[in-house]
């Protein structure tokens, strides 16, 4: 069944006569349009897709299937395609839209009924096709080689935005679209901020820098944490570092079709609690991947979701101490029956450089 299709279902099941959809890589996901900027509609008949000047050459290429229209005012669109096809129910996605986008919908189509419908998309796009893994796959080994070059560059008297830059270069470089997010480059103390996106410090020899960084690959994205020493560490960081790590593998040896996200979660954290660490370890162990870095499902406490087969999530258990520093490493895991498969290559010991 087509993706299309299977956001066709969701109007029968639901008694729609459409679906609005703003979300960009909601869009991407239905249509592979791959610019910033579009609106869709789906009905039971017919499939709409508005765009502005800027991407007519590119959605006459990518889009297939749809009534394109290429419009600075969407609005005016709008109006002509809800007035031809007479809707009655419209259903938006709840989890994107402002409340300022539906008041402006329900201001404009006063006699249209909007039902929220929330992470219905999200939830098709959990489970991947074999061509999407082959995707996530490349951009894994897109960012894979990113950190081998890393290990070439990186030394003691370099920013943390020198890394950075030199991040985004080399994915480019290896055939990426661009980075999944946001480098996240911590040296020293700097480690134990989770999100410690890079800053002007720079990277002092015997310091632990974290690097989580991802790269995105025709729509589909990758996410890879690693954290090396620019020279000998402390031992109490050595520790940690094994700590982490053994967690991390424990996942992976309990990660396969069935298990439940809080159960999966609990086996890394599990062991950090039983090391004393359990207190430094604060957010879940990972999360859902692909056209979108951080995707359903989330792999926490706070979710309790039995994975499917044909699932990638991230494993990504980490310990943070405030002013001394933090460990986290990460793979992105391919579910399936009787384990998983682990897409990254890159090596998971103590690199000391």
């Amino acid at each position: 069944m087509s993706r299309i299709e299977k956001i066709k279902e969701i109007l029968d099941e639901l008694s729609l006569d459409a679906f609005y959809i703003t979300h960009i890589p909601n869009i991407r996901y239905i249509t592979g349009f791959s610019g910033s900027s579009a609106i869709v509609i789906v009905t039971k008949g017919k499939n709409y897709f508005i765009t502005d000047f800027r991407y007519k050459e590119q959605s006459a290429k990518q889009v297939k299937g749809f009534d394109i229209s290429v419009n600075y005012l969407a609005l005016e669109e709008i109006k002509k395609i809800f007035s031809s096809e007479g809707f009655k129910s419209v259903g938006f996605e709840s989890t994107r839209l402002t409340v300022h986008q539906l008041e402006n919908l329900q201001k404009n189509f006063p006699g249209v009924k909007f039902t929220a419908v929330a992470e219905r998309i999200e939830k098709l796009t959990m489970v991947k096709t074999p061509d999407e893994i082959e995707k996530l796959k490349k951009a894994a080994e897109i960012t894979d080689k990113t950190f081998s070059k890393l290990l070439e560059i990186i030394k003691p008297g370099m920013s943390e935005k020198d890394v950075s830059a030199e991040i985004s270069y080399w994915h480019k470089k290896f055939g990426a679209e661009k980075d999944s997010s946001d480098p996240i480059v911590a040296s020293g103390w700097r480690g134990c901020l989770p999100h410690g996106v890079a800053t002007d410090k720079i990277i002092e020899r015997g310091e632990m820098v974290t690097l989580d960084f991802g790269c995105v690959y025709e729509g589909f994205c990758s996410d890879l944490t690693r954290t090396i020493a620019v020279g000998e560490p402390s031992d109490e960081m050595k520790k940690i570092y094994n700590i982490v790590y053994d967690s991390q593998l424990e996942a992976i040896k309990n990660a396969k079709t069935g298990i439940t996200t809080k159960e999966l979660d609990s086996t890394a954290r599990d062991f950090i609690n039983k090391k004393g660490y359990g207190e430094k370890f604060g957010h879940g162990l990972g999360h859902g991947l692909g056209i979108e870095v951080h995707e359903m499902p989330s792999v926490s406490q706070r979710t309790d979701v039995k994975l499917p087969e044909g699932v990638i999530v991230t494993i990504e258990p980490g310990i943070y101490i405030e002013n001394l520093g933090g460990v986290r490493i990460e793979d992105d895991v391919l579910i399936k029956n009787g384990g998983c498969v682990v897409l990254n290559s890159s090596s998971k010991e103590l690199i000391i450089i």
